[in-house]
C-alpha cells in the first residue's frame, strides 16, 4: 500500500487525466493485511464529499479516511491504523457491512489509488461491491466467524501473510494452514484475471461477435 500523508488544511490533493488508468490483471496476490475492525464504515469515510473533484479514477488516494486519518490540521492521528508503522500490505481488512451509504464509485477508486487490491469483509454493500468490480478492486467475503479468526491473526503478528488465488476462489493462510473458498460473479472474475472493465471485456469479444455477424442472413 502506498504511504498516505496528510495534506495541509484545506488543501485538495488531487491528479487530474483524462483517461482513467488501466486496470491490473489479478491472477494471485500475496500481501499483510491492514486491520480496521470496524461496522458499517460508510463511503462518506472511505473519501468525504468534499473531496470529489474530479471524475477520473487518479488521486483519491491521498484523500482515502481522511477524516478518521488526519486531524483538522492536516496532522496525521497517531491511533489510526493506518499511521502505524507497524501494519501495511494491499489487502484492507475490514468489519461487517463494508461501504455502506451513498452510491459514490469514488470510494473504490480511492481504495485502488491507495494501493489496495483487495478488501476483506464479512458484508459489502450491494453497489459498493459492483463499484468495487469495475474498478478492479476485489471484495472478498467471508462469514463472521471467519472474519473474526482473520482479525485475530493479524492481531497476533502484524506481519501474517495472506494468499489470495483468485482463479481458485481461495483465500489461504500460509502461516496456519487455514483456507477459506469465496464466492465471485464468473464474469467479473475473467475480467479481474484480464484487467478488462466492461468495454475492454466486449472488445475482446470483437472476432467472436464478427464471426457470428458473418452467420446473419440479412433482410433488406
Amino acid at each position: 500500500m502506498l504511504r498516505l500523508r496528510c495534506a495541509p488544511l484545506g488543501m485538495t490533493v488531487l491528479t487530474v487525466s483524462i483517461l482513467s488508468p488501466d486496470m491490473e490483471k489479478f491472477q494471485t496476490l500475496h500481501s499483510a493485511a491492514i486491520p480496521l475492525p470496524l461496522e458499517n464504515i460508510d463511503t462518506d469515510q472511505i473519501i468525504p464529499a468534499r473531496f470529489l473533484k474530479a471524475t477520473t479514477r487518479e488521486g483519491f488516494g491521498e484523500n482515502l479516511f481522511r477524516d478518521w486519518r488526519c486531524n483538522a490540521d492536516g496532522t496525521p492521528k497517531p491511533d489510526f491504523v493506518f499511521n502505524n508503522p507497524r501494519y501495511a500490505g494491499k489487502i484492507l481488512l475490514a468489519g461487517k457491512n463494508f461501504g455502506c451509504g451513498s452510491s459514490r464509485e469514488h470510494a473504490a477508486w480511492a481504495l485502488y489509488d491507495a494501493g489496495f487490491r483487495v478488501v476483506i469483509s464479512s458484508y459489502f454493500a450491494d453497489i459498493f461491491r459492483g463499484n468495487a468490480l469495475n474498478t478492479g478492486l476485489l471484495p472478498l467475503q467471508v462469514t463472521d466467524a471467519e472474519l473474526r479468526l482473520l482479525f485475530a491473526l493479524v492481531e497476533q503478528d502484524a506481519d501474517t501473510q495472506f494468499v489470495v488465488n483468485l482463479p481458485e476462489q481461495t483465500l489461504h493462510v500460509p502461516a496456519t494452514g487455514n483456507s477459506f473458498h469465496f464466492d465471485l460473479d464468473a464474469y467479473k472474475k475473467e475480467c479481474l484475471i484480464n484487467g478488462y472493465d466492461d468495454i475492454d471485456y466486449l472488445v475482446s469479444q470483437k472476432p467472436a461477435i464478427e464471426a457470428y455477424e458473418q452467420t446473419r442472413t440479412w433482410n433488406w
